[in-house]
């Protein structure tokens, strides 16, 4: 990482007397026992960084379990942040600096090889002193098996110096900490006063204040006692812009679709968003039910919609197998319905807080009988705003059932892009009740497109009986092989007609070369920066990025013929023949999206995953293109 000395002093604003290294990017982690505040500092630090103009990309460290054992290694709860002088758009490699409230949460960042050779390490030193020689003994052996593995160690008193200002300390070391961080990353204390403010708006203000001077106390001890500071350089958005996580933009989408009515149970990770959406739906018209169940809230979203809405149900990958008879109904009875899928690790529970991106082929080929979807992968957090709006347009234009995936990777992390500006083109037009010719069918397929005018109930002339069942035209069951196949044509035509209307997606890089990486989804940050890294080597490498799974745009095929080999990076498992004896060519499982693609287009689609229920990292995927490009 280059970096250079700053000449001047060190803080934006603020008397200070060391002088700041001025990096390109830093990556750091707040880590805690759950329940000890470390991603509201990590989420606070983001947003004063994001407000001065960095790019910014956070990462949730969540254990397994809701409520684990305090000090323990796997019970390490936090958040990692990604600051860049550009935007940033993934979390990054390994871990620059970490704060670590103790050693066991700490040591299990570091078996899991996430933090970087030599990293600096704070570590609240109230364990070297407690009155359990046992915890007296585990501090001070990691300590010291720290310190031998190459790590800077430094002691953090959290305990003592907020003790100083509060009774409880334990609830307000986070602030002391952000303040901390705030000195360590020349950030300007009034945007941390200010973000400090917006966190606990709907408290008492003595809360605020109280929560201030923390913040100030941990910025004068890290001035007077580290000896080093840094200055990640940052420009002010030209445009107004917001931050949020994937799951907020997920629900603000939904808003701005102008789908009113929500049905959900609640499921990690997914539940944020009916949450944010409970906290201010009703005031814009909206409703959030919370079913009790998730094959319940399938089955009301598919009511509202069949009443003329369209509606959302939200869920992950557990949720979403449970609703699959109430999808396989919307797609029969041809029912507008938008499904988001925050997709996580699997099977059966899996590992709920954990990143997948398992669900693919579920998503597409899920449910009993032909039963045609439409996939969309949301590939930023940015992109899951504006793909509930597009969601919503095609399941009322083609009364379709559209799957939204997205994943805990985007969920949980938190980036600035630009404000939308609302557009009323986004809104669903008024339903509409004017009479029905006479005669007229609930079924009446378009030859070409297979599309058939909406039906709402209510409408004179439009009195019928839905129904699951194979139907004719005129919605009554019907058996007849030859009706039962023209409703299965026409349910395709839909498919092919929207693919009609996609436009091919964009080469990042050359249009031709030695190695295409196509990828699907919240992995188009990671594997365009690990592109870039061996374009600037000189590699002839680019990559593609599918948003529309189910239907494919055209034009991919005549983009894979382009390059001497093509691979894919997805977040999920497939078989390593170099790695596992038994697995050979015959026998091998390809990743969801390398399966497609060679069904789609017979070109020799090869593919690299990893499904350690972490976000993939840069370096890792740059490590495995240049394995490939040397075969």
């Amino acid at each position: 990482m280059n970096a250079a000395v700053l000449d001047r002093p060190a803080s934006k604003g603020n008397a200070g007397t060391k002088r700041a290294v001025r990096l390109p990017e830093h990556i750091v982690e707040v880590i805690s026992d759950s329940g000890e505040g470390a991603q509201r500092c990590g989420q606070a630090l983001a947003s004063v960084a994001a407000r001065s103009g960095n790019g910014i990309w956070t990462v949730e460290i969540i254990p397994a379990e809701i409520q684990p054992p305090a000090r323990s290694v796997a019970g390490a709860s936090g958040i990692r942040i990604r600051i860049g002088s550009k935007q940033v758009t993934n979390g990054g490699d390994e871990t620059d600096l970490v704060v670590a409230f103790n050693e066991q949460v700490l040591l299990g960042r570091v078996r899991a090889g996430e933090l970087k050779q030599g990293a600096t390490i704070l570590l609240e030193n109230m364990w070297g002193e407690h009155r359990d020689p046992t915890i007296v003994k585990s501090y001070v052996e990691a300590v010291k098996g720290l310190k031998e593995a190459g790590f800077r160690v430094i002691d953090l008193p959290l305990e003592k110096e907020c003790r100083a200002l509060m009774s409880d300390a334990r609830r307000g070391k986070n602030m002391f900490v952000l303040g901390v961080l705030c000195n360590i990353y020349s950030l300007d204390l009034q945007l941390a006063r200010d973000q400090i403010a917006l966190t606990f708006g709907k408290k008492d203000q003595k809360v605020i204040d109280s929560n201030v001077r923390l913040m100030e106390a941990g910025f004068a001890w890290g001035e007077a006692n580290l000896d080093f500071k840094y200055e990640i350089p940052a420009e002010k958005a030209k445009v107004p812009q917001i931050v949020v996580n994937g799951n907020t933009a997920v629900a603000l989408g939904v808003l701005a679709s102008g789908m009113d009515i929500c049905a959900m149970y609640p499921i990690t990770p997914a539940t944020s968003a009916s949450h944010y959406l409970s906290d201010c739906f009703e005031r814009v018209g909206g409703i959030v039910h919370q079913a009790e169940d998730e094959i319940a809230a399938c089955a009301f979203a598919i009511g509202a919609s069949y009443a003329g809405r369209c509606a959302v149900t939200i869920t992950s990958g557990p949720g979403y197998s449970l609703k699959q008879e109430g999808i396989g109904l919307a797609v029969m009875a041809e029912i507008p319905l938008v499904v988001v899928n925050v997709m996580r690790g699997g099977p059966s529970t899996g590992q709920p807080t954990k990143v997948e991106q398992a669900d693919l082929l579920t998503a597409v080929y899920g449910s009993h009988g032909d039963a045609p979807k439409v996939v969309i992968a949301a590939t930023s957090i940015e992109d899951c705003f504006y793909s509930m709006i597009t969601a919503r347009k095609i399941a009322e234009t083609f009364n379709m059932v559209v799957v939204v995936l997205t994943d805990a990777s985007l969920a949980t992390a938190q980036q600035p892009f630009t404000r939308p500006s609302f557009n009323e083109e986004w809104l669903a037009p008024p339903i509409d009740q004017s009479p029905l010719p006479e005669g007229a069918k609930p079924y009446d397929w378009d030859k070409v497109t297979g599309i058939a005018r909406r039906f709402s109930p209510g409408q004179p002339n439009g009195m019928h009986t839905i129904t699951g069942l194979a139907h004719d035209r005129a919605s009554k069951v019907a058996y007849d092989p030859i009706i039962n196949e023209e409703g299965l044509r026409m349910r395709s035509l839909k498919l092919a007609t929207l693919q009609k209307t996609l436009k091919t997606p964009p080469v990042f890089g050359d249009p031709e070369g030695d190695l295409l990486v196509v990828g699907w989804g919240s992995t188009q940050g990671v594997i365009e920066e690990a592109v870039q890294r061996l374009r600037d080597e000189g590699l002839k490498v680019s990559a593609l990025q599918m948003r529309f799974i189910q239907p494919m745009p055209s034009g991919i095929k005549d983009i894979l013929k382009r390059f001497r080999k093509v691979m894919t990076v997805e977040g999920t498992w497939a078989d390593r023949p170099d790695e596992d004896e038994v697995i050979d060519q015959e026998n091998r499982r390809y990743a969801p999206l390398a399966m497609m693609l060679r069904a789609r287009t017979l070109i020799d689609v090869d593919c690299w995953t990893e499904a350690r229920g972490q976000p993939i990292k840069p370096g890792l995927v740059a490590k495995a293109l240049r394995a490939k490009l040397a075969e």
